[in-house]
């Protein structure tokens, strides 16, 4: 429920400074004159109880006493500096899992993790059980992949499957452990945008057999995960499983799916998350990418392709790809290329 006049918390490149600020539409404005000049994003999550009404009271007031900065004129850095653990929930949208399953069996190769026919049978089988009985599955991230909202992406050179993956995430306000899922919102103190780009060829690895999946390899290249531009506070954001992710590549759209479609909504990922490990104020849940990769439709990222990325009122995310080592470079002459979007 709205407790007031809706506001965004970010942080902006300002000259040679990165300057945390309260949004108000499309206006930034600058914490520093307001809360001194060390003041972050990242430290108000640390005291997000004391914080919270204190920022509510200055967006219902307008924010007096800082200056007005135009967004638009401002490139946004990651909304968090440092970034506490990152935990990604893997295949927790229905479609998306089912999606991943037939167009590796259509490729015939392993970048669902499954080797053969017979396991991908067993795995649609097995979603509703998973839901009904089983856990969420939950890696960590490299806070070293992390990058802001209009930053480039770099593909990997050894890599020709780089896709997108555009996810809700929860920021941990306050900490936990062990708690209920009916506690577990209590600690989200916001949302934001991520894309969880992955490379998907290197996912599956066939010198590990039964160990699975190559997380690291996968999904941590240095830029793979954009963040931002804002940080909305949990009550201006609403019921987060009733919001819409989009995205596009070139201008086409890949993804459109509603967070209705998780297998484990964001309250049950904090809860089980919290039950393995103490989650902390900074600290990011990715909830998982939906339906529309580009894995199912046999299409990957090339250098010169541009996402645009939105989620129901947390901003939008325009990202170019650039190859490894030719950043700045035009796009990419693989015209004909049938893997191209």
């Amino acid at each position: 429920m709205t407790v007031g006049a809706r506001f965004a918390l970010g942080t902006f490149a300002l000259g040679d400074d990165a300057a945390p600020c309260l949004v108000l539409e499309e206006r930034g404005y600058d914490l520093r004159p307001l809360f001194g000049p060390d003041v972050s994003v990242r430290g108000i999550l640390d005291d997000w109880d004391l914080r919270f009404p204190e920022l509510q009271r200055l967006a219902d007031e307008g924010c007096p006493g800082s200056a007005s900065l135009l967004l638009a004129d401002l490139r946004p850095l990651p909304p968090l500096q440092p970034i506490g653990q990152i935990f990604q929930a893997a295949a927790n949208y229905r479609q998306h899992v089912l999606d991943l399953i037939t167009s590796a069996a259509a490729r015939g190769d392993a970048s669902d993790g499954l080797p053969d026919d017979r396991a991908r049978e067993r795995a649609r089988e097995l979603l509703d059980a998973r839901v009904a009985e089983g856990r969420p599955f939950v890696f960590l991230g490299s806070a070293h992949a992390v990058v802001g909202a209009s930053d480039d992406i770099t593909l990997p050179a050894d890599s020709d499957q780089p896709d997108w993956e555009l996810e809700l995430a929860a920021v941990i306000g306050r900490s936990g452990r062990r708690v209920t899922v009916d506690d577990a919102l209590d600690l989200v103190a916001g949302y934001m945008i991520c894309n969880d780009v992955t490379s998907r060829d290197a996912l599956a690895r066939w010198d590990v057999g039964a160990i699975g999946i190559d997380w690291l390899a996968g999904k941590n290249s240095p830029s793979f995960l954009p963040m931002g531009p804002l940080l909305v506070p949990a009550a201006h954001v609403g019921d987060p499983q009733d919001l819409r992710i989009h995205l596009t590549v070139n201008g086409k759209t890949m993804q459109d799916e509603s967070t209705a479609d998780m297998l484990f909504d964001v309250a049950k990922l904090v809860a089980y998350v919290s039950t393995v490990a103490e989650v902390r104020p900074g600290d990011v849940v990715l909830t998982g990418s939906p339906a529309g990769n580009g894995a199912a439709r046999g299409v990957f990222l090339h250098s010169g392709d541009e996402m645009e990325g939105t989620i129901t009122g947390l901003g939008t995310q325009r990202n170019r790809c650039v190859a490894e080592g030719d950043q700045g470079a035009g796009p990419s002459a693989a015209a004909n290329d049938k893997s191209r979007v």
